[in-house]
């Protein structure tokens, strides 16, 4: 079946919902529609051993509940059953609520479960109350979805299909729920090519998601993994935190015959239901630039508490962008290099690349990924490929486990151009990668070559020491009306009492107000003079306050010095970026020096790990290495261009007045 019947397929579902209108809000009809259809597609899978269940279920009456559950799913020959008589089909048309819960409830505990994530019998009572929940059910069970019909990936069309069109009747944003497959597919490629010693005959693989939504990565990966290796067994594992996208993926995994224990329902970064575990494939997309204010104190305190012995030892991020939170999650589950290591695939926007200079959370995380070389490859995406978004999007690819040739190196590979046009967009999605250009971008990536497209750069390409450079201070020094009145304004001199602000003033006064000090020292010793003379005794920070209202910054003054040392002048305070593994000294000597000869480096900023001179920041300029010089057009012909437009508004005009 191809996609074009998925889609009318979903459609055809969707307008079930038709029935709704009047006595259901519209952001309600997805709650209606979805776990109806997942109803429908279990009962289908279920038909051919129905008959020898319900015998079973009466021959097991009085068994204990765990050899009856065994003995039931053996007989359904699936990863679910469902003990009841009933089908959509043949619920009554006069207690159809009843029997309706009668036959979800008769269904085994992981599938009875995803229901009531749903609040399924809620919305069958209201169905009930406005008397159409017969009518609905005959319409689905009407609706054949057996697996001979659609098989279990184009099922997985067909729910992301009627998510996309809940979320877009309910505002939300479907593409926190599924990423598109043509990404899905790409990152799971690009993840598990060349893996052949992991996937050997009789190997069981295991696969990870953290934020599962409705399972589509988790899907792929065991597809992918079966198209190429029939022998191993995949086990998959996920963690999400939307009810429904939960249930949707549990379902969907049960539908698959893939057990479920290890699909957990929660917020992965705060409550990790699957810690302690590794995984040889990690695949995520975790919603883009979504602050974590409510886990907050969770996070702080494992990073403060547990250190490395916790996920998140190098830093953390901003509070407003928790990506990089995901993907040290993902990099604490990797499995020890002696044991085959681990391969994650993670999508992310741009600022993980850059945000953050030398010494913030974001800078500390790169710098831990990158000195652990456990960067691979990052690839830029086209944009406007995702349903709620275009912002343009990254695939990095991690490993524990670089082949020699990859060690101590990263690939950068710009597939911004690999894309195709819709011919109708969904949402944000106005573009595709194509299968041929899937195989483009994996080749690309697995020939490993330095070409216009894909760049290859050690690490230390990435890093930097921020230096802090300083320039004295210079001053002069004036008691003029201007810097008079200043004194007066100066908040800790306004503390002082009437009589000794006037005594100030006057001792201000009878000092030279045309004679301009460009000297701190000399002209602090006539100031001094001046207060004595006319008994006016200041402390220390209000001598302070009164000599630096009566300055003025001035190249052409003497240096300030305290105690032998120029002063640095905080407003001339400067950082430079030096390259990583060049003298800072050198660099400071050639880039610096030539410019402003009184400049010195402020020795006392220096890196907390390594204790030399310069903060070391990373950063990944994916763009500035991609970037390509256009020249503007020549001048000539952008005046024709003009001109040709004046005419056109000149001829318009014209028309009007005639």
């Amino acid at each position: 079946m191809n996609t074009e019947n998925h889609s009318q397929t979903a459609a055809f579902l969707w307008s079930i919902a038709d029935l709704l209108r009047g006595d259901f809000k519209q952001s309600q009809y997805g709650r209606i529609i979805l776990p109806f259809t997942l109803l429908r597609r279990m009962e289908c899978v279920l038909a051919p051993t129905k008959d020898e269940v319900i015998k079973q279920t009466f021959a097991q009456e009085g068994r204990p509940d765990t050899v009856r559950e065994m003995i039931l799913l053996r007989s359904a020959g699936q990863q679910f059953f469902n003990a009841s008589p009933l089908t959509l089909g043949t619920l009554s048309d006069t207690q159809t609520a009843a029997d309706l819960m009668n036959y979800v409830q008769a269904f085994s505990k992981d599938a009875r479960e995803i229901f009531e994530h749903f609040h399924f019998e809620d919305f069958v009572q209201q169905l009930s109350s406005a008397n159409l929940l017969y009518q609905v059910v005959q319409r689905f069970a009407a609706t054949d979805l057996s697996p001979e019909r659609i098989s279990n990936f184009g099922m997985g069309i067909i729910f992301e299909e009627l998510i996309r069109k809940f979320a877009e009747s309910s505002n939300e944003t479907a593409g926190e729920h599924f990423t598109p497959r043509d990404i899905v597919h790409l990152t799971t490629s690009l993840v598990i090519t060349n893996q052949d010693h992991k996937l050997t005959p009789n190997s069981i693989v295991t696969i990870y998601d953290p934020t599962a939504g409705t399972g589509g990565f988790l899907s792929e990966g065991d597809e992918y993994i079966q198209s190429i290796s029939e022998k191993v067994s995949v086990s998959l594992h996920g963690q999400e935190l939307n009810p429904e996208s939960y249930a949707i993926c549990k379902a969907d995994m049960l539908i698959k015959g893939q057990d479920v224990v290890s699909i957990k329902l929660g917020n992965t970064l705060s409550n990790d239901q699957l810690a302690g575990k590794r995984f040889d494939f990690m695949l995520s997309n975790p919603p883009f630039g979504v602050e974590w204010k409510k886990v907050q104190k969770q996070i702080t305190d494992e990073h403060t508490h547990r250190g490395f012995d916790g996920r998140f030892g190098p830093g953390l991020p901003r509070v407003s962008d928790g990506s990089l939170l995901f993907l040290l999650h993902l990099v604490s589950k990797m499995r020890d290099p002696r044991d085959g290591g681990s391969r994650i695939g993670i999508i992310l926007n741009g600022s993980p690349l850059f945000s953050g200079g030398a010494g913030s959370g974001e800078s500390e995380i790169r710098r831990y990924l990158l000195q652990n070389d456990l960067v691979e490859a990052i690839v830029a995406l086209p944009t406007d490929m995702f349903y709620n978004t275009g912002i343009a999007t990254y695939i990095w690819i991690l490993s524990n486990h670089k082949v020699a040739a990859r060690q101590g190196k990263v690939q950068l590979i710009d597939g911004s151009q690999h894309y195709a046009k819709m011919r109708k967009s969904l949402g944000s999605k106005r573009q595709y990668i194509t299968e041929d250009q899937i195989s483009e971008l994996v080749r690309l990536y697995g020939s490993f070559e330095h070409t216009s497209q894909s760049k290859i750069f050690p690490i230390d390409a990435f890093g930097y020491r921020r230096i802090t450079v300083e320039r004295p201070l210079r001053l002069n020094f004036q008691t003029n009306a201007e810097r008079l009145y200043k004194v007066l304004e100066e908040k800790s001199l306004k503390k002082l009492d009437s009589a000794t602000q006037q005594q100030l003033i006057t001792a201000l006064q009878a000092m030279d107000a045309r004679q301009v000090h460009r000297n701190r020292e000399q002209f602090d010793q006539l100031l001094k003079k001046a207060l004595a003379t006319h008994n006016v005794s200041l402390s220390t920070p209000e001598l302070k306050a009164l000599l630096n209202t009566l300055s003025e910054r001035d190249p052409e003054a003497d240096i300030c010095t305290t105690k032998g040392q120029p002063e640095a002048d905080a407003s001339l305070r400067d950082n430079e970026n030096v390259p990583l593994g060049e003298s800072v000294y050198d660099y400071f000597q050639r880039e610096v020096i030539p410019h402003v000869q009184d400049a010195w480096i402020d020795e006392s900023k220096t890196d907390a790990q390594d204790g030399e001179v310069g903060i070391v920041g990373f950063e990944i300029p994916f763009n500035r290495h991609f970037y390509v010089f256009q020249p503007p057009r020549p001048l000539a012909e952008i005046d024709h261009d003009l001109k040709a437009c004046t005419d056109r508004i000149k001829q318009m005009i014209e028309g009007l007045s005639a």
